[in-house]
């Protein structure tokens, strides 16, 4: 988490009386900004806009053997992350402008503003491109934890969403490997 401060201290010693006090020291920004880089390290599969939310620990994007949100599902089947985006519980969202092709990288900034961090956690999620309805997701890293400055790594995982049929024919692919854009 990078939080920005400025701290200046000055030390001086000066007789002037009430007419010249210096003008007081600006207030340090109390808003956390987050910087979240992200490397698609596959092999020939592009990722959609990859989506970074910041959250309370009662949101989770999708829990494993149950059914997809229907903004996940939006998102696995189209790589469009409007939906999940737009969700009431986020208190903070950031999109990629563009799909992510193997061994690209981008930056994300999420303002948190002065949210209370000790409760706050990070989801990231994009589609696999070049599949009917997989995603590769991290989520539910603890934000309460990281020290100003300090950079954690994590490498996602790929789930298929179980919205559709997996036939995988080029029919229903919408990337570049089903002859979509």
């Amino acid at each position: 988490m990078k939080q920005l401060i400025g701290l200046s201290i000055v030390f001086a010693l000066v007789a002037c009386d009430e007419s010249h006090k210096p003008d007081p020291m600006p207030e340090p920004d109390p808003n956390i900004m987050l910087e979240v880089q992200i490397t698609n390290l596959t092999l020939g599969q592009p990722l959609s806009p990859v989506t970074v939310l910041a959250h309370n620990s009662d949101t989770t994007l999708f829990n494993i053997g149950e059914a997809a949100s229907v903004a996940l599902e939006t998102l696995a089947e189209s790589g469009d992350n409007s939906p999940l985006l737009d969700e009431a519980s986020t208190l903070a969202a950031s999109s990629g402008e563009a799909p992510l092709g193997p061994g690209a990288s981008e930056v994300l900034t999420l303002d948190l503003g002065t949210n209370d961090a000790s409760d706050m956690q990070l989801s990231i999620v994009s589609m696999l491109v070049n599949t009917n309805d997989a995603i590769t997701a991290v989520q539910g890293i603890d934000l309460a934890a990281l020290a100003v400055d300090e950079s954690l790594s994590f490498s996602t995982g790929s789930y298929d969403t179980g919205t559709e049929a997996n036939s995988e024919t080029a029919a229903t692919i919408p990337g570049p490997a089903g002859g979509g854009g």
